[in-house]
């Protein structure tokens, strides 16, 4: 009797185990703080190029799918000095933002750098690099 309890307790315990794990986002690397180096905004015919920038901008990525910023996620700006916030979509790599005007921007993320991809005509990207 016991052994039949035990092999139940065992089947529903690995029934249990092997749910699907809601958190998905806690191993993923996106989360955690990105700091502003560089943007790039193209004059129309593709030959822009990725520019320097002296910012204290960050952006913070957390596992609940929120992000927080000491500047405006909306837009390329350096500044710092106001704070934002959002939330993120990995499956289809998306931020979006109350701060934001109906803009849904869209970022890439290889290793240690994201690029975040604003809405406009003539390419606008700004390019983060974690920090931690």
């Amino acid at each position: 009797m016991k052994t039949k309890i035990f092999a139940i307790a065992t089947i529903i315990f690995t029934l249990i185990s092997c749910t699907k794990n809601d958190n998905e986002y806690t191993t993923s690397p996106l989360l955690g703080t990105w700091e502003l180096k560089e943007i790039l905004a193209d004059p129309g015919d593709g030959s822009g190029i990725f520019n320097t920038v002296n910012s204290n901008k960050k952006l913070t990525f957390y596992s609940n799918r929120k992000i927080t910023s000491n500047g405006s996620i909306c837009d390329m700006s350096v500044e710092s000095n106001i704070s934002s916030n959002g939330t993120y979509t990995e499956t289809n790599s998306t931020i979006n933002s109350t701060n934001c005007q109906d803009s849904t921007i869209k970022y890439e993320l290889t290793g240690n750098t994201l690029i975040l991809l604003y809405p406009c005509i003539e390419g606008c990207k700004a390019k983060y690099i974690k920090v931690k």
